[in-house]
């Protein structure tokens, strides 16, 4: 079965942080992989990205230096380490593998996404 499934959202006042996680299963992970977020009335933004052996990584300028992906293989399991956050960064976060670019088109997996609020 191939499948991801995101979790670790969640409701947190600004400022504060969130971890979410990806577990992969099927050949999901034999990828590079992605994070992406959609909020309400907005298109499908890039958030971050990292390669097969996580050694090059990818991030959208505006969550620089404020998150951090990474990947635990031997789990399989993506996570994105969220701090700092703004009201800004609510959201609908989805992982997805098959790319390491910033194009949603590129990516062949899916998770059903998980929703992180941030309170003002």
């Amino acid at each position: 079965q191939v499948q991801l499934v995101e979790s670790g959202g969640g409701l947190v006042q600004a400022g504060g942080s969130l971890r979410l996680s990806c577990a992969g299963s099927g050949r999901t992970f034999n990828y590079a992989m992605g994070w992406f977020r959609r909020a309400p009335g907005k298109e499908r933004e890039f958030v971050a990205a990292i390669s097969l052996v996580g050694t090059t990584t990818a991030y959208a300028d505006s969550v620089k230096g404020r998150f951090t992906i990474s990947r635990d293989n031997a789990k399989s399991t993506l996570y994105l380490q969220m701090n700092s956050l703004k009201s800004e960064d609510t959201a609908v976060y989805y992982c997805a593998s098959g790319s390491i670019g910033s194009d949603y088109r590129s990516y062949e997996f899916w998770g059903q996404g998980t929703q992180v609020t941030v309170s003002s």
